[in-house]
């Protein structure tokens, strides 16, 4: 039976792969996430998705890897071609937010899954659109804690829900992973859900 390895601690992303009803374990891919220059939002979230399986792939034992599967995914929320990551603080939490106030932004999640034969990924892309937001609720927001570690400084499956008036694409790639290209993949790589055929 082969074995899936998710390479995060994301709680997101750990509910996520549950909710598909797999069985895995997780391990953190120590990698440097600072961008490359030059490089595209779209190249950044791949690479980090396949840096981190393959981190965690390369130090199985050789016998292990035979059988062993290993997942990484990255997101990044981008606002005119640049990327927002993660608020360093509140003043930073509002710069970001005011740019994603009333305005339309991507949502970029990667996926990698490694093998002892190869290597696939993809990149998905959704639209969020957020309704007009004042600098009082952004304060607020703050406050709550939520926006502390989120790229862009929002959580979509959280408070920061509310900011949001529609999507183009796909929630759970939002969230932190894609679940159908996530299903579709790992069963490329022979690792089955409990509803897939064998």
């Amino acid at each position: 039976m082969k074995k899936l390895i998710l390479a995060s601690q994301s709680p997101r992303r750990k509910a996520l792969l549950s909710q598909l009803g797999y069985r895995f374990s997780t391990q953190v891919a120590a990698i440097d996430e600072t961008p490359l220059f030059n490089e595209s939002p779209k190249d950044y979230v791949l690479r980090l998705a396949e840096q981190k399986a393959r981190a965690i792939f390369q130090i199985l034992p050789k016998q292990e890897q035979k059988s062993t599967v290993v997942l990484g995914s990255d997101t990044c929320v981008i606002n005119d071609g640049n990327i927002l990551g993660k608020p360093d603080d509140e003043a930073q939490s509002i710069i970001m937010l005011e740019q994603l106030s009333g305005s339309t932004h991507q949502v970029f999640t990667s996926i990698a899954a490694i093998n002892n034969k190869s290597i696939i990924h993809e990149v998905v892309s959704t639209e969020v659109y957020f309704k007009p937001l004042t600098l009082d609720e952004i304060k607020r927001y703050w406050q709550t804690g939520e926006p502390h570690d989120k790229a862009g400084s929002y959580a979509i499956q959280g408070i920061g829900g509310q900011f949001v008036t529609k999507i183009n694409g796909s929630y759970s790639a939002v969230v932190g992973l894609p679940l159908y290209e996530t299903s579709q993949m790992l069963a490329t790589l022979g690792i089955i859900s409990p509803i897939q055929e064998e």
